[in-house]
């Protein structure tokens, strides 16, 4: 069995149109917490950094000259992925009445799954799809 690393090896980064409202929203929501932010010379967040857990997440200005072609699935009319983030099963109830309240659009409310863990899915204001789960990585 190989021995898993102690720190973070992915670091999911998503871009949004308007990543200042996507942050406030974010750690409104799903608490995630404010690590890292840099703004451009209009004010608006030109990246961040937001722990979730002890992992970090990065958000990004959608720009149409963006040299790896990413961008918002606002921008996309759609999305490509689905980020999934643990959250403790006795906290899911509340995690999912929190992003609600905040103004995440319910896909999937709290469930049991295939896999035995309990999960929801929600939408972020920019169409990104998340996944809260009860899953540790067993």
């Amino acid at each position: 069995m190989s021995e898993m690393p102690s720190q973070q090896s992915v670091f999911p980064n998503l871009r949004y149109a308007q990543p200042g409202a996507a942050v406030a929203f974010l750690t409104e929501a799903f608490g995630f917490v404010r690590h890292f932010v840099v703004t451009g010379a209009d004010g608006e967040v030109e990246h961040a950094q937001l722990r979730a857990g002890s992992d970090l997440i990065f958000v990004s200005r959608d720009r149409d000259d963006d040299g790896y072609e990413l961008h918002s699935p606002l921008v996309l009319k759609g999305g490509s992925q689905n980020l999934c983030v643990r959250v403790a099963d006795e906290r899911l109830d509340a995690h999912q009445a929190r992003a609600e309240a905040a103004g995440a659009r319910i896909v999937n409310p709290v469930h049991d799954s295939p896999a035995g863990v309990r999960e929801y899915s929600c939408v972020d204001p920019e169409r990104h799809v998340w996944t809260f789960s009860s899953y540790a990585g067993e």
